[in-house]
C-alpha cells in the first residue's frame, strides 16, 4: 500500500509560490510563543476580554431589538392617536343638541320648546 505524504504544490495565483497562510505563519511565529508551554499568565486577561466581548455583543443585540420594538410601538401610538382624534370628533358632533334631536325624532320624541322651570318645595312640605 502507498503511504500518504505531503506534496508541495505551487499556487498559480501567487507569484512567489508562497501562500498567504505560510507568510502569516512566518510573521506571527506561534511556535515561539508556546516553546516553554502554555503561558498561563495571559489566560485570565484573555478570558476576561472574551467574556467582555460576548457581553458587549449581547448588549448590542438587546439594544437593537429594543430600538426596533420602540419604532413599532411609536407607529402604533400614532395610529391609535389618529383613531382617537377621529372618534372624539365624531362623538362631539353626535352629542350636539341638533344631532340628538334628529335621532330622537326617529324614535317619536320631540324637543320641548318650553323653557325649564324650577320647582320650589318648602321645608314643611318635604
Amino acid at each position: 500500500m502507498a503511504s500518504n505524504s505531503y506534496k508541495k504544490s505551487q499556487n498559480p495565483g501567487s507569484s512567489s509560490g508562497r501562500s498567504f497562510f505560510s507568510v502569516l505563519e512566518n510573521v506571527i511565529n506561534v511556535e515561539k510563543i508556546f516553546e516553554k508551554g502554555l503561558p498561563i499568565q495571559f489566560l485570565m486577561p484573555i478570558l476576561f476580554s472574551t467574556v467582555l466581548c460576548i457581553f458587549y455583543i449581547g448588549n448590542l443585540h438587546y439594544a437593537e431589538k429594543n430600538i426596533r420594538k420602540i419604532s413599532k410601538l411609536r407607529i402604533q401610538v400614532e395610529d391609535l392617536r389618529a383613531d382617537y382624534t377621529t372618534l372624539k370628533a365624531d362623538y362631539m358632533k353626535n352629542s350636539k343638541q341638533s344631532e340628538v334631536a334628529k335621532k330622537a325624532s326617529v324614535l317619536g320624541l320631540k324637543e320641548s320648546m318650553d323653557p325649564p322651570y324650577k320647582i320650589i318645595v318648602g321645608e314643611d312640605e318635604f
